[in-house]
């Protein structure tokens, strides 16, 4: 009785992370934004995407048919990272195109945040469908349609990245500051290893969020650990100005795939820089991260 119980709460645990999942997934290939929703001018001067990762040729894992989109495993796979915060309400397939190195169109089948979904990520998306290889890489990707910032204030139509290629491994592409309503100290991850990161603990005094251009672990798939949290370098300034580097004392936002970290300061100097050696973190295809660094932000247009 007791397995069955186990058993139960198991499946339970796993359709509900699905369908949290899943349903992010869009599949139009139509711009269909709500008109009131829609602005062709953005601020002057609003930012470019900060990056676009080939991840996956042609082998997303069979289980991203259920956390990802219908259809995905076996699909190319590439996150790409917005300077802010979308609003998912006017995110669909058909705002992306993806032109190959030779020129041709890729094929986009759906698009999705899942899965950096938590408080605070919706920066990234996932291009999910058919749209190049090892001997004929995405070089670049545009949007096309009416995708706007979280806020309504930015409509990134027209911005376009350079796609990092297959063979690379993953980089920081963004610091910042978290603000406090979106700490959610002492937060457990989910029981599956998608749709939902850990807190930091209680005692955090601040917390400074890495994304990287891909998802990260340590060679091998496993969670990172004491190792990666001692290699982050975070530059901090003290209140006469000078400065000094720490590591975090913990990290956040783990056990969910994605490409955040969270990291728990318990000072109160101002963090200005993070810098990670290469060689210790990896994205799903095993590719080992070069040397990075960032400079803090502080967000906006949330």
């Amino acid at each position: 009785m007791k397995l069955y119980s186990l058993t139960l709460a198991f499946y339970s645990a796993f359709l509900t992370g699905c369908s949290d999942s899943i349903k992010l997934a869009n599949y139009d290939m139509e711009d269909s934004s709500i008109a009131e929703f829609v602005s062709d001018s953005s601020p002057k001067g609003s930012p470019d995407l900060l990056s676009a990762f080939f991840g996956f040729d042609s082998e997303a894992p069979a289980i991203s048919n259920f956390v990802v989109c219908r259809g995905a495993a076996g699909k190319d796979a590439s996150p790409v990272i917005f300077p802010y915060e979308v609003n998912l309400e006017t995110l669909q397939a058909g705002d992306f195109k993806i032109v190959r190195s030779d020129g041709s169109h890729g094929k986009i089948m759906c698009v999705t945040p899942a899965p950096a979904f938590d408080v605070g990520e919706l920066r990234t998306i996932l291009l999910v469908g058919e749209y190049g290889s090892s001997n004929n890489q995405p070089a670049t990707v545009e949007v096309i349609g009416n995708l706007l910032s979280i806020d309504n204030r930015i409509n990134f139509k027209g911005r376009i990245v350079s796609v990092t290629p297959l063979e690379n491994g993953p980089s920081m592409v963004l610091a910042e500051m978290v603000p406090s309503e979106e700490w959610e100290l002492g937060k457990k991850a989910t029981f599956l290893p998608f749709g939902g990161g850990s807190g930091c603990p209680e005692g955090t005094k601040q917390i400074v969020r890495v994304v990287w251009s891909g998802g990260i672990t340590k060679p091998g798939g496993k969670e990172v650990d004491d190792v990666e949290r001692q290699s982050y370098s975070v530059t901090i300034l003290d209140i006469e100005g000078d400065a000094s580097t720490i590591a975090p004392f913990a990290l956040g936002d783990l056990g969910d795939g994605d490409n955040n970290h969270k990291l728990c300061l318990d000072v109160d100097a101002t963090p200005i820089r993070v810098w990670f050696p290469k060689g210790l973190l990896t994205d799903p295809r095993e590719d080992l991260n070069p040397e990075t660094f960032r400079q803090i932000s502080t967000p906006n247009a949330r």
